[in-house]
């Protein structure tokens, strides 16, 4: 017989045309096979039974690094002419098929590069089919080298002899190099001028070992490096970059190094070695003697430190050569994307670093390293990017058929999502829509994903938030293009993009979502933040809040906890009451400093002073009281992280009491907690049990009411999102008592639970809504 098979999903550059043609030469079959714009295609003729088998082997024992999201077979009038199995060259057409995401130095590789023997020792961008960049040097479909960053880098006889050889699992290796051919490492100094040097990987050693910061172009951007242990040289970074409390990734040059100095399960362990090997979070342990010879201040006052494994040859060599852990932190001001141009890196990051080590192949778009923590077992994704982007997700059973979208997401942590034919397409992290580099990425990726993945919306889905970057850019396009555009409330595209994740049905039962973040705009015209929503694809409905309280002084009360601290308690108790509080408490005397009658004065007339019923801002205020708030924060849940970091030493406490009104939308006073959390810290409790009391008391108010709330309304399942949900001791609470309730529990894990994940939620929503 003779078949035509179809195959969908992350099929090229990951090694699966040399693949198919193994199996097919193993069970006799005549044919080709060859990558198009739609994916791979085969082309068969042999006995039915071999071909049957065949098929069966395409799903299960593919590649690592391919996803296989579909199998099409057909039958062909005439079978390939010729004998034997071929691989063909790539062809044409309209671009569907998908990209891989950027794949860790695999073994092979690695060994190769440390043999002395081999033609690639050490050489710094080895690579093969199952490792190496994808997304970061593609510009174009099918995902050939004329279409990537390595076009300008032509082939010598012995790469080529690998590249064409089925055998080698070089075999059509886009990023395939040697010493011989390219691409080659440059040091420059902070100016830019040429530095001469035999062994760029040493001479950038040795500047790290003698305190100095060396500016690394890595796989979706520059890093900036430094040595670990060397308390001057992360205080010079830190000096340098004007960052002063934010932690510090760090790089280790193997797994035996980060058990040194962190503890971490088998599932932790695996992750930092998977091909996406992101930046994981771990709890700090290790040998004592080893943990203590690390800076104090790579992560102060956090109890986790984020590690990574080496991503890359060029990275593998420096940890090396350098011989223990590095600080590996992104490339860039304060605020700003990575850089990933040299000429760029030279301006912006030439006052940082002592030392650049450069090389001449080009990249394609910038890509943050991903974040990751393992609670219970199960990886979750804090920041989605490389490694992980742009890999398809399914859509959930329903949306087949469903329209394409493109969704813009908010302005913090800015991603954007495409859906087509059944999958979703969530980019890259992207940063802060208010910094104009980051917006030029926004728009860079929009224009790029469109590309290449061919996509043309039909719908634009944006927040519903009036002054975002985002949801003005897609008003704009929507009235350019005369396209429908759905406005998507914050927090139930968080509800949406945890359905989807988790595969609930379009036509699904209602989900009870608990949505706990900073802000979101409100259907009401008002910022909402902690919410109990009962939500559809379509629609939702809000059945309860926390108590909207002022933020004094606006976006200021973002970055000052002791505002928020001053706002919930003269909210609590009045003014005259909470000054008599304040002259109690440790931190009174902090505060007393501050314009508290004008303060006050603008929240009594409305001035800059909008109520928010927002978790975030309650977790600053508490942190606040407790005293592990700084005056401003330099970043970012500074004040938040703070407080967990606290609570964890403290381990399981009873929870601080809320009252709940009787009327629908049912809302959540936080007062008697303030009343019991203040005596506590005026009979000086330790602040760590009180940090715990709050914690417990958040899970216990959310969870006994959503589970009061489903029985009413007949949900059986509750949603988790929003940014606080990355507070592991929060999640753990909710999922004990939402399970201990009998609900069943959907938590964001693929998708980041802040706001990286609201594209997709915007974009099932929007999908949804069109009918």
């Amino acid at each position: 017989m003779a078949a035509r098979i179809r195959v969908r999903g992350l099929v090229q550059g990951v090694g699966f045309r040399p693949f198919v043609h193994r199996i097919a030469t193993e069970l006799g079959l005549n044919g080709d096979v060859s990558n198009d714009a739609e994916g791979v295609l085969i082309r068969l003729a042999g006995e039915a039974p071999a071909i049957a088998r065949l098929v069966a082997a395409l799903q299960r024992d593919a590649p690592p690094l391919a996803r296989v999201t579909a199998i099409e077979q057909s039958p062909m009038a005439r079978p390939p002419d010729r004998a034997g199995f071929h691989i063909l060259a790539s062809g044409g057409g309209h671009p569907t098929a998908g990209v891989a995401p950027d794949a860790m130095l695999c073994d092979a590789c690695r060994a190769e590069i440390d043999d002395p023997a081999q033609r690639r020792h050490r050489h710094a961008f080895a690579s093969c089919t199952q490792c190496g960049p994808r997304f970061s040097i593609v510009e174009a479909i099918p995902y050939d080298r004329r279409n990537t960053t390595m076009r300008g880098f032509p082939m010598c006889a012995a790469c080529r002899a690998e590249y064409q050889d089925p055998a080698d699992r070089r075999f059509h290796a886009q990023p395939i190099a040697c010493p011989a051919c390219g691409p080659r490492l440059r040091l420059s100094d902070p100016a830019g001028r040429a530095v001469a040097a035999d062994d760029p990987i040493a001479a950038a050693a040795a500047v790290l070992r003698a305190g100095g910061i060396v500016g690394l172009k890595g796989l979706g951007g520059y890093h900036l490096a430094c040595d670990a242990a060397n308390e001057a040289a992360v205080a010079t970074l830190r000096r340098r970059k004007r960052r002063p409390t934010k932690p510090f990734a760090l790089m280790a040059p193997d797994l035996a190094c980060i058990a040194q100095h962190g503890a971490l399960d088998t599932t932790e362990a695996a992750l930092l070695q998977s091909a996406a090997a992101p930046i994981v979070l771990l709890r700090r342990a290790g040998v004592p003697s080893a943990a203590a010879s690390l800076a104090p201040s790579l992560a102060p006052g956090q109890a986790r430190r984020g590690w990574m494994l080496p991503t890359t040859p060029l990275h593998h060599l420096l940890l090396r050569a350098f011989g223990g852990p590095l600080v590996m932190t992104s490339g860039n001001r304060s605020g700003e994307p990575q850089a990933i141009d040299d000429a760029e890196a030279t301006e912006t990051l030439g006052p940082f670093v002592d030392l650049f080590v450069m090389h001449d192949r080009p990249i394609a778009r910038r890509l943050d390293d991903s974040v990751a923590c393992v609670t219970r077992g199960e990886t979750r994704l804090l920041r989605r990017a490389r490694g992980y982007a742009p890999a398809p997700m399914k859509l959930p059973p329903g949306f087949a058929d469903a329209p394409p979208v493109l969704a813009v997401g908010g302005d913090l942590k800015a991603a954007i999502c495409l859906t087509r034919d059944g999958e979703a397409l969530l980019s890259h992290h992207l940063g802060d829509l208010e910094v104009a580099l980051t917006y030029q990425a926004f728009e860079q990726a929009i224009d790029d994903c469109t590309m290449l993945f061919a996509h043309r919306p039909v719908r634009l889905a944006c927040d519903l938030h009036p002054a975002y970057h985002a949801t003005a850019w897609a008003q704009q396009m929507a009235a350019r293009r005369g396209l429908p555009l759905t406005h998507v409330q914050h927090h139930h595209a968080h509800v949406a993009a945890v359905m989807a994740e988790h595969q609930w049905p379009r036509d699904g039962d209602t989900v009870l979502g608990i949505v706990l973040d900073g802000s979101g705009f409100g259907t009401d015209g008002t910022v909402w933040g902690g919410e109990i929503l009962l939500c559809r694809y379509a629609t939702f409905t809000r059945l309860a809040h926390l108590r909207p309280v002022a933020l004094p002084g606006g976006a200021r009360a973002v970055v000052e906890p002791w505002r928020n601290l001053l706002a919930q308690l003269d909210a609590a108790f009045g003014p005259r009451d909470t000054d008599a509080w304040l002259a109690r408490l440790p931190c009174g005397a902090a505060i007393a400093g501050k314009p508290l009658d004008l303060l006050r004065q603008a929240v009594a007339h409305g001035v800059n002073a909008p109520r928010a019923s927002s978790c975030g801002r309650l977790f600053d205020a508490v942190a606040a009281a407790t005293g592990v708030a700084p005056d401003r924060l330099s970043f970012e849940a500074e004040a938040a992280m703070a407080l967990e970091t606290l609570a964890a030493a403290a381990g399981s406490q009873p929870p601080y009491p809320f009252t709940v009104s009787a009327d629908a939308p049912r809302e959540i006073d936080p007062a008697p907690m303030w009343a019991c959390l203040l005596d506590d810290l005026i009979r000086e409790v330790p602040p760590a049990i009180v940090a715990a009391r709050f914690h417990a008391g958040i899970a216990d108010v959310f969870c006994r009411l959503a589970a009061e709330l489903a029985a009413s309304c007949g949900a059986h399942t509750v949603a988790l999102g929003g940014g606080c949900f990355q507070n592991q001791i929060l999640a753990a609470n909710c999922e004990d008592a939402l399970r201990a309730a009998g609900l069943a529990v959907l938590v964001p894990a693929a998708v980041p639970a802040n706001d990286g994940g609201l594209a997709l939620g915007q974009a099932v929503v929007a999908a949804a809504s069109a009918g």
